[in-house]
């Protein structure tokens, strides 16, 4: 398994999980680093918008950025796939 598809997977599994968790957990993964093509942290693939006003939203807004999260990794696996 790929580490794009890995990552599909595991953010598809917190988004599911962050529809019902009280409060939303961050999906930061320690890996705080800024694609410039993508525009997404490496990490988490949150844009830096979502990064500097996730402590600001309330949890719809974070359910919201999580349903975002395993769209983006299976858009980025889809490219980086052979």
């Amino acid at each position: 398994m790929s580490q794009a598809t890995r990552l599909a997977a595991e953010l598809t599994r917190g988004a599911q999980a962050a529809q019902s968790a009280q409060p939303v957990a961050s999906p930061c993964r320690n890996v705080c680093r800024m694609d410039a093509a993508s525009g997404y942290c490496e990490g988490c693939l949150r844009t830096i918008d979502e990064i500097a006003a996730w402590s600001g939203s309330d949890e719809a807004a974070r359910r919201r950025i999580w349903l975002l999260l395993p769209q983006r990794a299976a858009a980025l696996a889809a490219r980086a796939a052979p």
